[in-house]
């Protein structure tokens, strides 16, 4: 396979960064969102809106800088994205309404969206194989700890500072973040080497695959879970358990302890079993999570700390689920698409994303106050995702 690798190829710790950001930047604000809505005078459901705008701004960001970095590059594609985000960082900060907010974060999320195309493509294009699936495992396993990072700065910031310092964080971290890149992110395409890549014969090809369509539902699905938990559990942990903000925050070391587990679960199965089939482990372990967290949900009659504590467990069982199917899924989808993956990833990754911008804007529809709403949403979509999964591997053996 041709690689058109121009310099040496950016670290593994500069990959992680880049890909990272734009989930610290999702869940740093969390703990802060019953704040927001009190501060800004708006519904909870309002507020949680500005989780799902965030998606949907990523899905169209990470159509434009994935195809974007077919025609200027990957590096240039980077920090062009970088200015954009740094750009909304700062309105955040200056937001005074929630209206204002939620176009600051379109803005913020446009451009944080380069992180994630940009360097999935890089991933994609210099490696294939089983080498590939590790390593989108170890990226994976790296990643976990961005949701936790997120909430933990945020919960503690939020608590002593107040949550405009956070977006204030995001400002400085903007800033430090296109230094970084800036200096030390090396082009990895060599753009005169290919023609321009048309868009429709390229659409007309990913919609025509079963693979890409089956895939693409289980990650935005995925993420949709994982997203709608960050939307939803600050309300149920903070207003249901009256936890502390900065308390909060340190659950999401649980949340990342179970990504991890997921996708070293995954890496030590590959050897075992195929990619597909490690999906489906995770697939049934998310189901499982879910009725566990369910039950859990609905025993009131026990004391309120038994209750907090075996609603975690079945939220780690839940996302160890979550961290032990993405990764394959990501590896697997586009394996046809070698010869475009910019633009292919590019299309791909806004079909996944407007997926999760719609899973999240359900969770804030259907948010009531109650603690049953969440595990029951997260059971409806992970049954989808299992009878699409086996459908998909039946129909493809035979």
């Amino acid at each position: 396979m041709k690689k058109d690798i121009e310099t040496r190829g950016p670290s593994l710790a500069l990959l992680i960064v880049l890909v990272g950001f734009p989930q610290i930047s999702e869940t740093i604000f969390t703990p802060s969102l019953p704040d927001i809505a009190r501060d800004f005078q708006s519904p909870m459901a309002t507020v949680q809106l500005t989780l799902s705008i965030y998606f949907f701004a990523f899905a169209l960001g990470v159509f434009l800088w994935g195809w974007l970095s077919d025609f200027i590059g990957r590096r240039k594609s980077m920090l062009y994205g970088l200015l954009f985000y740094g750009l909304g960082s700062f309105l955040c900060f200056q937001s005074s309404t929630i209206e204002v907010l939620l176009l600051s974060r379109f803005i913020q999320a446009f451009g944080a969206s380069t992180g994630s195309i940009v360097t999935q493509t890089m991933l994609r294009e210099s490696y294939s194989g089983n080498q590939r699936h590790a390593l989108f495992a170890q990226v994976s396993a790296a990643l976990a700890f961005t949701p936790a990072i997120g909430p933990m700065i945020g919960g503690i910031v939020d608590q002593y500072w107040g949550f405009r310092t956070v977006f204030l964080v995001l400002v400085l971290m903007s800033v430090l973040i296109f230094c970084y890149a800036f200096l030390r992110l090396p082009e990895t395409f060599q753009v005169s080497e290919r023609a321009p890549v048309k868009l429709v014969p390229i659409i007309q090809r990913l919609v025509a695959s079963p693979k890409v369509l089956t895939y693409g539902f289980l990650i935005g699905a995925i993420n949709g879970v994982l997203f709608s938990y960050y939307a939803e559990a600050p309300f149920v942990f903070i207003e249901a358990f009256h936890l502390s903000t900065a308390t909060y925050g340190f659950l999401g070391i649980g949340v990342a302890g179970a990504s991890i587990l997921g996708s070293l679960v995954s890496k030590r199965l590959l050897p075992i079993y195929q990619p597909e089939k490690i999906i489906l482990i995770g697939i049934k372990t998310m189901m499982f999570g879910t009725v566990f967290l369910l039950l859990a949900s609905a025993a009131t009659f026990l004391p309120s700390a038994a209750q907090f504590w075996l609603m975690l467990v079945g939220i780690f069982i839940l996302l160890t689920g979550t961290g032990t199917a993405l990764p394959n899924c990501l590896s697997l989808a586009l394996t046809d698409f070698q010869d475009v993956i910019g633009t292919a990833g590019a299309i791909f990754s806004l079909g996944y994303y407007l997926l999760v911008s719609v899973f999240t804007f359900g969770m804030s529809k259907l948010h009531n106050g109650t603690l049953l709403i969440m595990p029951l949403y997260f059971l409806v979509i992970s049954g989808v995702m299992f009878l699409l999964a086996r459908i998909y591997l039946l129909t493809r053996d035979k």
